[in-house]
């Protein structure tokens, strides 16, 4: 089967000069695909191209597998679009909600009944009758999803929803909107700049740098094994440093780096030059001990707190131990270990949890 949308050799420029490029990106019948990238990185542009509001220079987009010619209006009633900045008209909530459904000339009580339905999907029903320059931002958020989702939309197109939310609304508000995705099945693409809501949403993610398209897949591929130093380090991989393979055997390889020796999944081969990815997530630290606790961790580094940051709830960490390397904990584990710059500590990273790259 087609996917329901794809883009081939999409190139859109401004300037003269390549702002998006797309060698291939496809979404499939009730696939949720992420969009993530830095700020500049031509997210919008990409949902833009999606969203047939801008023709790219090159390429083609393919809706259900036909190329989408110059005549989108019959395409564009098939999509629902939902911008950062909820875009109300003057009028009512429910007359806002109801605003797709109008337009594609359904009925008016239908419309109502089901504009009202999305109202109080996302929790905003008893403001039907309020007018919409009334509304809080996240309120305004709210009914701009009930509206995208009232018109039934084949394909959904998302532009950072929560953007400029507080932290509660946005956390409720995330909730409810991956609670729609899953009882509606509905084709997705939704762009954000925010891990965490890529985690929580996306079947797959896809991540632009530069207007480039540098990686897709999987979530767990993505963030797991980032194909280069500029997709880990915006995956959230903080510690990224050169070393050199000194042996592979049963399917480990040795890397020395910093003085230490790690241990890692093969494949490189003895000799290469590696750049080692690690999350911070992804190392434990300890208090050290006389003998090594027992752990399936095949590294253990001891090394000297240099830097304790904290985070919300957690503390990022950075410890020298050859090299800098940063762990998050809790914050509550910082005050039981005495985490402190000079403090010694064990950390521990197991083989599997670290990402190669090749080295320069």
């Amino acid at each position: 089967m087609a996917p329901k949308l794809a883009l081939r050799g999409v190139v859109v420029q401004r300037g003269g000069r390549d702002v998006l490029t797309v060698d291939a990106l496809s979404v499939d019948g009730g696939e949720v695909l992420a969009v993530i990238g830095p700020n500049g990185a031509g997210k919008s542009t990409l949902l833009q191209v999606a969203a047939l509001l801008l023709r790219p220079q090159r390429g083609e987009v393919r809706f259900d597998g036909a190329a989408v010619g110059a005549d989108t209006l019959g395409l564009r009633r098939r999509l629902a679009l939902a911008m950062q900045a909820p875009h109300l008209v003057q009028g009512s909530v429910l007359d806002n909600a109801a605003l797709g459904l109008a337009l594609r000339g359904v009925p008016a009580r239908q419309r109502r009944e089901r504009a009202r339905a999305w109202l109080r999907r996302f929790g905003v029903e008893a403001l039907a009758a309020r007018a919409a320059n009334r509304l809080s931002g996240g309120e305004a958020q709210r009914v701009s999803l009930a509206r995208a989702f009232a018109v039934e939309p084949e394909l959904l197109l998302l532009d950072e929803p929560f953007s400029g939310l507080d932290e509660a609304t946005r956390g409720q508000l995330l909730d409810d909107l991956a609670g729609a995705l899953q009882e509606t099945g509905v084709t997705t693409v939704f762009v954000t700049h925010d891990r965490a809501e890529a985690l929580r949403l996306a079947d797959r993610v896809a991540v632009l740098i530069g207007g480039r398209l540098r990686q897709a897949g999987s979530a767990a591929a993505v963030f797991g094994a980032p194909v280069d130093e500029e997709v880990a380090a915006f995956v959230g991989v903080e510690t990224i440093v050169a070393g050199r393979v000194v042996e592979v055997r049963d399917g480990l390889a040795t890397i020395a780096v910093g003085g230490q020796r790690l241990t890692a999944l093969a494949p490189p081969h003895a000799g290469e030059n590696v750049r080692v990815c690690i999350r911070p997530e992804d190392v434990v630290i300890q208090l050290p001990k006389a003998e090594a606790p027992a752990s399936s961790a095949r590294n253990l580094l001891l090394g000297t707190v240099t830097e304790v940051r904290p985070r919300g709830p957690e503390a990022r960490v950075v410890i020298d131990c050859g090299f800098a390397l940063v762990a998050t904990v809790t914050r509550l584990s910082v005050e039981e270990m005495g985490l402190a710059p000079g403090a010694r500590v064990a950390a521990s990273i197991k083989a599997t949890a670290l990402h190669l790259l090749p080295g320069h």
